[in-house]
């Protein structure tokens, strides 16, 4: 069940096996089990030199690239906890992750130099750069480890429960909530995973960012356990995965459906041969029928749809090829060791047709929330199911159906965005009285962010300025497209904001 043991198995049945490539390199790198594994050892024997024990968290912010798993599986086998970034974070949102997580060493790529240095000022540690020159006092990466031994490193007290990696949810509050990921809970989702028809032989490739569960544990490690290859890019670029998808004879496919919009219009998508495919799976959205029809029709593609989340599985739900168009909307069953159920205001269980919160229990869950007590007890019922916050409902087939979200999150391209945080970075502009963010619909992205703005009496600003205002204070994915300017909000009687009356489009806009 320990992680860290994952490549030196690999390395032990398959050792010469392809294991990875890393097609964002040039030129690309190859790797079989025993390279990767010697690089996990190497790797560790040096974090071990700099003091890192079991439970220390060390951290990387880069673009994706095999770097992310070399240290992944080194944190593995010294039973540190490694803890990947979102490079989309501005420097400020970063160092609130720092002060509350306390890594001791980050790796960065050159992308992120300017972050790292105002981050440096506030909060020194050692650091180690992927390319370029670095920073003054980092370490390179790869000379880093190429100078320190492959001996095999294990770590001796290491449970199930122990925590392997810290994954991080948009945060209600503003800062970022860092899900415990388990050796356990990572082993339980493997389970779920190969259940739903992974083999031996699978060619995956990866376009999610390594920082999000779906890069680094939907299939990117059930794919270890069994021995096959896996694909990594730098960035999603449609027409370098096209040319990916026939060359390597790619199997098996994940993305969300705005990564699905963006194929279908790159200039190889005509002549793109992707027999090899078994299946591909969607996830982050709803996929629209015309667009599975259209993979169908075009590409002979079977689609399997699902629902995950990073605090649970990140597996859930999974709904087969054959039910894609028949079971439209549907988020599918749940996987085979995740107990779902709906449940009321008042905890108690619902049935068929009827609305409620969808709640989850199972090996696969993840062990609360890093140095967030109040945040795990919130989030775990006396029955221990984990409460998702999201309104659905299922059918008497069992299919389940997301309807609404409890909490005001919404999902634009395939990023979780949550307007409490954005809220909070309008206020503090000094002429916005009151504000309220909302999703609204975006045939491209899913959903967009609309802030709607009360201002100050007296007070004026524009939109491009509060825009800039939030550009400044927020990772640009979460910024909202457009502002509208109200006389007042929609306010229920015990004084909350009706975002619902937001979204109607028949609201009329005052300003």
């Amino acid at each position: 069940m320990y992680i860290g043991d994952y490549l030196a198995r690999r390395e032990l049945y398959s050792p010469d096996k392809p294991a990875f490539i890393d097609a964002g390199k040039f030129p690309e790198w190859h790797l079989t089990f025993r390279q990767a594994n010697q690089r996990a050892n190497r790797l560790a024997n040096w974090l071990r030199s700099q003091g890192i024990q079991k439970g220390d968290r060390v951290a990387i912010l880069a673009r994706d690239g095999y770097e992310h798993l070399d240290l992944f599986f080194a944190c593995s086998k010294l039973g540190a906890i490694h803890t990947a970034l979102n490079w989309r974070l501005n420097w400020h949102e970063l160092l609130e992750i720092f002060q509350n997580t306390t890594p001791k060493i980050l790796v960065f790529s050159d992308d992120f130099k300017a972050n790292v240095a105002e981050l440096s000022a506030h909060y020194p540690l050692t650091c180690l750069h992927l390319e370029g020159d670095g920073l003054p006092g980092s370490l390179p990466f790869e000379g880093t480890l190429q100078s320190a031994p492959d001996a095999p490193v294990t770590c001796e007290t290491l449970t199930d429960e122990d925590i392997a990696a810290l994954i991080f949810t948009g945060g209600t509050t503003g800062l970022p909530r860092a899900a415990q990921v388990s050796h356990r809970m990572i082993a339980w989702n493997t389970l779920n995973t190969v259940i739903h028809d992974v083999t031996h032989n699978d060619v995956y490739l990866n376009v999610f960012p390594m920082f999000h569960t779906g890069g680094l544990f939907v299939y990117t490690l059930p794919q270890v356990i069994f021995g096959g290859l896996t694909i990594l890019i730098r960035s999603f670029d449609p027409s370098q995965v096209l040319t990916l998808l026939e060359r390597e004879k790619v199997t098996i496919f994940a993305a969300v459906p705005t990564m699905y919009q963006m194929l279908t219009t790159a200039p190889n998508w005509a002549e793109a041969d992707l027999s090899a495919l078994r299946f591909c799976t969607s996830g982050g959205a709803p996929l629209p029928v015309p667009l599975v029809e259209k993979y169908t029709h075009e590409k002979g593609i079977r689609f399997k749809q699902g629902f995950g989340m990073t605090e649970f599985g990140p597996g859930i739900f999974a709904l087969a090829p054959e039910d894609a168009i028949r079971k439209a909307g549907s988020i599918g069953r749940p996987n085979f060791y995740v107990e779902a159920r709906i449940v009321d205001d008042g905890g108690q269980f619902l049935g068929p047709d009827q609305e409620g919160e969808l709640v989850l229990k199972g090996p696969s869950s993840c062990s609360g929330y890093f140095n967030n007590p109040q945040a795990t007890a919130e989030a775990v019922d006396a029955l221990g199911f984990f409460h998702t916050g999201d309104v659905a409902h299922y059918d008497s087939q069992g299919y389940f159906f997301i309807v609404d979200r409890k909490k005001d999150m919404f999902i634009s391209g395939g990023e979780n965005i949550y307007p409490a945080e954005i809220e909070k970075a309008l206020y503090q502009h000094p002429a916005v009285l009151m504000c309220a963010v909302i999703g609204l619909p975006d045939p491209k992205w899913g959903e967009i962010g609309q802030a709607c703005v009360v201002l100050k009496p007296g007070s004026t600003a524009s939109a491009a300025e509060l825009l800039e205002f939030m550009s400044a204070r927020l990772a640009k994915y979460k910024v909202p497209k457009t502002v509208s300017f109200l006389d007042a909000l929609p306010i229920s009687a015990a004084g909350k904001i009706l975002k619902r009356e937001l979204r109607d489009p028949s609201q009329p806009i005052s300003k």
